[in-house]
């Protein structure tokens, strides 16, 4: 079973393509196989994964717009997670789906064609743009759970009111099996990421990993910014690595929690 996790904010830096790709890293090193979803127009997990944006002939936009199988646009990345990435492209998804029917369900359908391919993956990570439009509402109706990504600060908390708003509307008309799995937190912009408290009290899954028929791209580009745990050799030591190593930990096994 392939467990779907919306990281989303709609306050910008408040580490969410940094905690997306650092529990993406921690959960392929518990064995794990993971997709990342870049939904963000400002493409900056793609680029931070080695990934040139501009380099890209289709993304997340074409899926999400035009149709195409899902796997034409992943890519493997060095990082052990596969990669759906996004372009400056994307800031017309909006538009583009704005008048069409359906429209909230255009990346639950994208997951579900992956899964008709028999491209198994056991999470997929979205991360959300730093707003509450079509794209978050989508992310959301296609997510088994949210996590908020918080800097330890005022203004980062503003709006999350407005965003457990949208949770409660998606729950009621598009996704009623959506929960708010807990918050990440960031003390200083510089500083460590900690799983909050409320993402600590969960239980612990299995999972199911199988190999994909067809092989995702490899990406060659040398600029990357790799995730947290993987920064560097003395990752193993980083109070931020083993915080997402234990967000990750956590993370797995509130997945196996009993389904309300």
């Amino acid at each position: 079973m392939t467990t779907t996790l919306a990281i989303a904010n709609q306050k910008g830096g408040v580490a969410k393509t940094t905690s997306v790709a650092s529990i993406g890293a921690a959960l392929v090193e518990l064995g794990h196989k993971v997709l990342l979803v870049d939904l963000d127009p400002q493409a900056c997990l793609t680029f931070s994964l080695g990934i040139d944006p501009e380099d890209l002939e289709i993304s997340v936009h074409h899926v999400l717009t035009k149709g195409p199988d899902p796997t034409e646009a992943i890519i493997e990345t060095e990082d052990g997670v596969d990669l759906l990435p996004a372009t400056i492209e994307l800031a017309g998804a909006e538009a583009d789906l704005l008048t069409r029917t359906g429209r909230e369900h255009v990346i639950k359908s994208a997951i579900e064609a992956l899964a008709e391919d028999d491209v198994d993956y056991d999470w997929v990570l979205l991360d959300c743009p730093p707003s509450l439009g079509v794209l978050t509402v989508a992310a959301l109706t296609a997510a088994d759970g949210v996590l908020i990504p918080l800097q330890c600060e005022t203004l980062s908390h503003r709006g999350v009111g407005q965003l457990l708003d949208t949770v409660h509307d998606v729950r009621r008309f598009t996704n009623r099996k959506l929960e708010v799995w807990g918050c990440c937190r960031r003390c200083t912009t510089a500083g460590p990421t900690t799983p909050a408290p409320s993402s600590r009290r969960s239980a612990t899954p299995t999972t199911s990993r199988s190999s994909s028929r067809r092989s995702p791209r490899r990406s060659s580009s040398p600029r990357r910014l790799p995730p947290v745990v993987r920064s560097s050799a003395t990752s193993r030591s980083s109070k931020g690595a083993r915080a997402y190593r234990e967000v990750a930990a956590n993370l797995v096994k509130r997945s196996l929690r009993p389904k309300a």
